[in-house]
């Protein structure tokens, strides 16, 4: 993904608060690609991504409108992980495909990609200039993922659990937002300001730079 821009990375673990940080980054002018929704659209009705599921594995996987069936399939991947890898090997193309177009459209200030498996992947630090974590302790991310999507804890437990530690995503960090349960919206909005500032900084230096 060849962009001239300064590009971010900005992760966290499920119920971390990306969102939220990237809600204002957005506001401030940077271009916001969130893989999570291109997911979201692709598996939609009539995605791009539903015939090739469909195809893969049943038409059981699928709710009565053609979107995915979310608890069906999370269900399916965590008893197999062979099954994940066909998902993966339907999505992770198609999601990649979406975000090289989105980048080289993209008009803000500077680029920022919001990938909850950014570490994960191995795919994605070569690619960014810089990697922003949001982070919190695992007990404030269960409670906000009960509370926005009541998600069973076991559910919830098996996806922390094929998620990189807090402790991983910290020792690749370049940037760390707080978002415990202590740090107040205010508190949250004057953090991501101060590096956003930066950003914009380092993202005019880049331009600078380029030929």
């Amino acid at each position: 993904m060849q962009i001239s821009k300064f590009k971010l990375g900005l992760t966290g673990g499920i119920g971390s608060g990306k969102t939220q940080v990237a809600n204002l980054l957005a506001g401030w002018g940077a271009s916001v690609i969130d893989t999570d929704l291109i997911a979201h659209s692709l598996t939609a009705p009539a995605g791009q991504a539903i015939e090739p599921i469909r195809q893969m594995f049943g038409a059981e996987v699928l709710e009565p409108s053609g979107a995915l069936n979310r608890a069906r399939m999370r269900e399916l991947v965590f008893a197999d992980p062979a099954r994940r890898v066909e998902l993966e090997a339907i999505l992770h193309p198609l999601i990649a495909q979406a975000v090289r177009q989105e980048a080289e459209q993209a008009q803000g200030l500077y680029v920022v990609f919001v990938v909850p498996l950014l570490v994960e992947s191995g795919r994605w630090r070569q690619q960014i200039d810089r990697l922003c974590v949001v982070d919190c302790d695992q007990l404030t991310q269960i409670e906000r993922v009960q509370s926005r999507s009541g998600l069973e804890l076991a559910t919830i437990q098996k996806i922390l659990a094929a998620q990189a530690t807090r402790e991983q995503r910290l020792a690749v960090a370049d940037d760390v937002i707080d978002n415990s349960k202590a740090v107040t919206m205010s508190d949250l909005e004057k953090q991501v300001l101060v590096l956003h500032q930066g950003w914009c900084n380092l993202a005019q230096v880049a331009l600078k730079l380029v030929p």
